[in-house]
C-alpha cells in the first residue's frame, strides 16, 4: 500500500515537472484533484515520513485483528457484513461503522492473500408494492457444525414484508410440516402485529397440492387456515423465482450473514441468536435497495396491516363434540334433520369435516382446524326437517343485478337494452337467469343482427329472450341482398318513449314471409 502511494507521488511530480497542470495530472494518474494538490505540497522526505506513519498508525479494529484474521483463514468466503455482525455479537460494546469494517477486511485480505469467491445471480427489478399489501414466504435449510465438529441439518421458514423488508425467522432441527407452517404464520403475524392482503409462496407441498391452470388446490389444513384468516394466496410458477425475489434474497441473506460458519449449540440457543440477529442486523441495517432501515420503515407500514385474531380453539370444550361431514348442498345431518351452513362451506378439496357441539338447546357448528364458529341453530325436536338460516343462501337479488348489468353491456343502444332487459326480468323473474343465458348465446351467435333484433322486439313488445333469438336467427338467414327493394329504415318511438331506429311492422312481416293487408 505504501509502495503504491510513493509510486503515485513520483508520477505526479514527474508530470508536474513536464509542465502538466493539476487537472491534466488528475486525469492521467486517475486520482482526485485534492490528492494531486496534497502530494505536490510534500517534498520527498515529508512524503516518506507520512507513508511510514500510516504503516505504523493504529487502526480502530487492530485489537480484533487476530480474531478477524482467524475467521478469514478458517472461512475465506466470509463477507465483511457477516464479520461485522460477528464482531457486534462477540463485543456488544464495539462502536464501528460498516465502511471501517469493509476497509479493514479488505486490507487483511490483501495483506494475507485471502481472496473471496462470489457467486453471481441475475435478478430483474420489479415495482415496489404498497404498505401492508404483501408478505413473501419461503423455506430454507443449512448444514451447521456443532462444538464437537459434528454436522447437523437445520430448516427455517422466513417471512418478509415486501414494502419495508421487515423480516421474521423460525428454525427447526427437522423438516417443517403443514402444522409447523401454520404455527409459524401465527407467530409471524404476532411479530408483525397484523397480516397483509396477500401472501406469496413458491409451489411448496406444505401449502399447495397443485396449481390447476390458475385454480389453486391447497392442502386441506392450510386451506382451512387461509379461509379462516381471509388472506389471498399467490403461488409463484416453478420457473419464475423473481416474482418472490425479495424473500429469495432474505433466504440467501440468512444463510450467508447469519448461518454460514456459525457454531450450532442447540435449537433454543439457535432461535434466540437468530432473533437477536434480526434485531441487530437483519431488520436494523440499511437495506441496499430502499436505502432505509427496515425497522424504521416498518413503524409506518405496521398501521396498514389488517388485524388478525388468534385461531386457537375458542372457549368451547371439544371433549363432548362429534365430527360430521358437510354435504354438497352445504348442510350437515344431525339427529334426523339437516342444518344449513354458509354457502361455500362445502369444498371439493379435503374431507369437509367439521365439529358439532350441543349446548343449551343449540347446535353449534365449528371449523375443525381453526375452531371458529361456522353456524348456530336452535335444535329441532322433529325429524326430516331442513333448518336453514336465511343468510346461508345466495344473495339472489345481488346476483340478478350483476347479470342485468352484464346483459345491458352486450348492446350498443344502452337505453333500449335497459328497457328490454327490465321487461324480461319483470315477466320471467323466476327464470331470469335462464333467459339471460339464452340472450347471451343469441348475441354470440348473431352479433351482426343483435341491434336489429333488439329494435324489433321492443317495437312489437316481444319481452322474451327466445323471441329475440328467433328474430336474430331469421335476420341472419335473410341478408340484405335477399330483402325486397324499397324497404327503408325509419325512426319511431316505442311505447316507453325511447327513440329506437326501426323498420315499419309491414317491412318485418314481409321479411318473415307473411302478408299484410293494405
Amino acid at each position: 500500500m505504501n509502495e503504491k502511494k510513493m509510486s503515485i507521488y513520483h508520477e505526479i511530480h514527474k508530470l508536474y515537472r513536464l509542465g502538466f497542470n493539476k487537472s491534466q495530472i488528475e486525469r492521467k494518474v486517475g486520482v482526485n484533484r485534492d490528492t494531486v494538490r496534497k502530494y505536490l505540497d510534500k517534498d520527498f522526505e515529508e512524503m516518506s515520513e507520512w507513508t511510514f506513519s500510516l504503516q505504523n498508525r493504529t487502526k480502530k479494529l487492530d485489537p480484533y485483528r487476530e480474531t478477524i484474521l482467524e475467521w478469514l483463514k478458517e472461512h475465506s468466503d466470509l463477507s465483511a457484513a457477516q464479520i461485522e455482525d460477528w464482531l457486534l455479537e462477540e463485543y456488544p460494546e464495539l462502536q464501528v461503522s460498516s465502511g471501517t469494517v469493509r476497509s479493514y477486511v479488505k486490507h487483511l485480505r490483501d495483506q494475507y492473500a485471502i481472496p473471496k469467491q462470489k457467486k453471481i445471480r441475475q435478478y430483474e427489478a420489479v415495482p415496489e408494492v404498497e404498505m401492508g399489501a404483501q408478505i413473501q414466504v419461503d423455506w430454507g435449510q443449512t448444514k451447521q457444525k456443532t462444538r464437537n465438529k459434528e454436522e447437523v441439518k437445520l430448516y427455517f421458514i422466513s417471512f418478509v414484508l415486501s414494502h419495508s423488508r421487515y423480516k421474521y425467522l423460525e428454525w427447526l432441527d427437522r423438516p417443517f410440516t403443514t402444522k409447523d407452517t401454520i404455527r409459524s404464520h401465527e407467530n409471524a403475524f404476532r411479530h408483525f402485529g397484523g397480516m397483509p392482503e396477500e401472501m406469496v409462496y413458491d409451489q411448496d407441498n406444505l401449502i399447495a397440492v397443485n396449481e390447476n391452470a390458475g385454480d389453486l388446490v391447497l392442502t386441506q389444513e392450510f386451506q382451512a387456515y387461509q379461509q379462516a384468516l381471509g388472506f389471498s394466496v399467490y403461488l409463484c410458477r416453478g420457473s419464475d423465482p423473481e416474482t418472490k425475489g425479495k424473500i429469495e434474497r432474505v433466504v440467501g441473506y440468512v444463510k450467508s450473514n447469519f448461518a454460514k460458519n456459525r457454531v450450532y449449540n442447540g435449537l433454543d440457543d439457535w432461535n434466540e441468536k437468530s432473533r437477536s440477529w434480526l434485531e441487530r442486523t437483519g431488520n436494523h441495517k440499511v437495506h441496499g435497495t430502499i436505502k432505509k432501515r427496515p425497522d424504521s420503515v416498518f413503524l409506518l407500514e405496521k398501521a396498514h396491516l389488517k388485524p388478525v385474531s388468534s385461531i386457537k380453539h375458542k372457549d368451547i370444550s371439544f371433549k363432548n363434540s362429534i365430527t360430521a361431514t358437510v354435504n354438497k348442498d352445504n348442510t350437515i345431518r344431525f339427529r334426523g334433520n339437516r342444518y344449513s351452513v354458509p354457502l361455500g362451506t362445502y369444498t371439493t378439496v379435503g374431507s369437509n369435516q367439521i365439529y358439532l357441539y350441543e349446548k343449551d338447546q343449540e347446535l353449534i357448528i365449528l371449523h375443525k382446524v381453526t375452531g371458529d364458529e361456522i353456524a348456530r341453530h336452535t335444535l329441532s325436536l322433529e325429524k326430516g326437517k331442513l333448518i336453514k338460516n336465511r343468510n346461508h343462501g345466495r344473495d339472489r337479488e345481488k346476483t340478478l343485478q350483476k347479470y342485468r348489468t352484464a346483459m345491458i353491456d352486450l348492446f350498443e343502444q344502452e337505453e333500449a337494452a335497459i328497457l328490454f332487459i327490465d321487461k324480461v326480468i319483470e315477466k320471467y323473474r323466476r327464470y331470469a337467469r335462464d333467459q339471460f343465458m339464452v340472450l347471451e348465446r343469441s348475441v354470440q351467435a348473431y352479433p351482426e343482427e343483435q341491434e336489429a333484433a333488439l329494435e324489433y322486439c321492443i317495437e312489437n313488445e316481444l319481452w322474451s329472450a327466445n323471441d329475440f333469438r328467433d328474430v336474430a336467427a331469421y335476420l341472419n338467414q335473410h341478408r340484405l341482398g335477399d330483402i325486397p327493394k324499397g324497404i327503408k329504415s325509419t325512426s319511431s318511438t316505442s311505447s316507453s318513449g325511447i327513440q329506437v331506429s326501426t323498420r315499419s311492422i309491414n317491412e318485418y312481416v314481409k321479411i318473415m314471409g307473411g302478408e299484410m293487408n293494405e
